[in-house]
C-alpha cells in the first residue's frame, strides 16, 4: 500500500492531496480530504462498529463507499491499521481527465463545481455502492494514482460533524477553487473539542 501504511491517519490524509484518483473513466487531482481516526475518533463511523462501518476494520487500501443522508454517495480510503479502522474521506478534486464524462454525470454545473464536495466527487467519478471494498492501489480503473502536485496544505475543522467538531483534520490545497465551503453542523457544541488521541 505504500504511503497508506506509513504514519497516522493525519499524515496519510495530507499525503493524498495532489494525488490523482480515477473512477470509471474520470480522473481528478485530490484537493480536499478529511481524516477520521476510527475507534479513537468519536466523529468516525468506526467509533461504533456497525455493519456499515465493518469495511473500515479490514486491511488498508480499500474504498469505503456509503450513502449520506440517503441522498448521495461518499467515498473514503481505508488507511488502517486494521484494529484502528481509520479512513480518509475524499471531499473534493479537480477533474483533469474525462471532463466530458464528468459533465454528463453531474449535469449543468460549471467545471469548478464538478467534483466539489464529497457527494459531487463520487458522482463525477461514477462511484456506486458496487465499488465498496475496491482496492485503490491495484490499478483496477478505480483508485489512487501518482502524486502530480505538491500543494501548500491548509488545515481546519471537519465539515458537518457533531462530535469532535473542532478537530482540525480537514485538509485542502491552498487557493484551489474546487475546495468546498466549510459548514459547521448546527448540532455541534460550541466548546472546543479535544483532539482524539
Amino acid at each position: 500500500m505504500g504511503d497508506l501504511e506509513e504514519g497516522g491517519v493525519v499524515e496519510r490524509a495530507r499525503a493524498l492531496l495532489g494525488r490523482t484518483f480515477t473512477g470509471h473513466g474520470v480522473t481528478v487531482v485530490l484537493t480536499e480530504v478529511e481524516a477520521y481516526g476510527g475507534v479513537e475518533d468519536p466523529a468516525s463511523h468506526a467509533f461504533t462498529r456497525t455493519p456499515r462501518s465493518e469495511i473500515m476494520y479490514g486491511p488498508p487500501g480499500r474504498l469505503y463507499v456509503y450513502r449520506s443522508y440517503g441522498i448521495h454517495l461518499c467515498a473514503n480510503v481505508v488507511t488502517g491499521p486494521t484494529e484502528l479502522a481509520a479512513a480518509v474521506l475524499l471531499r473534493a478534486g479537480r477533474v483533469v481527465d474525462g471532463l466530458g464524462l464528468a459533465r454528463s454525470r453531474r449535469g449543468d454545473v460549471d467545471d469548478v463545481r464538478l467534483a466539489r464536495g464529497p457527494g459531487n466527487l463520487a458522482q463525477a467519478l461514477g462511484l456506486t455502492i458496487a465499488d465498496l471494498g475496491t482496492p485503490v492501489t491495484t490499478g483496477s480503473g478505480v483508485g489512487l494514482g501518482e502524486r502530480v502536485e505538491t500543494p501548500e496544505v491548509v488545515a481546519g475543522p471537519r465539515v458537518g460533524v457533531t462530535r469532535a467538531a473542532d478537530v482540525p483534520w480537514r485538509f485542502w490545497t491552498a487557493g484551489d477553487p474546487t475546495v468546498s465551503a466549510y459548514r459547521r453542523s448546527p448540532r455541534a457544541p460550541r466548546a472546543t473539542a479535544r483532539r482524539p488521541q
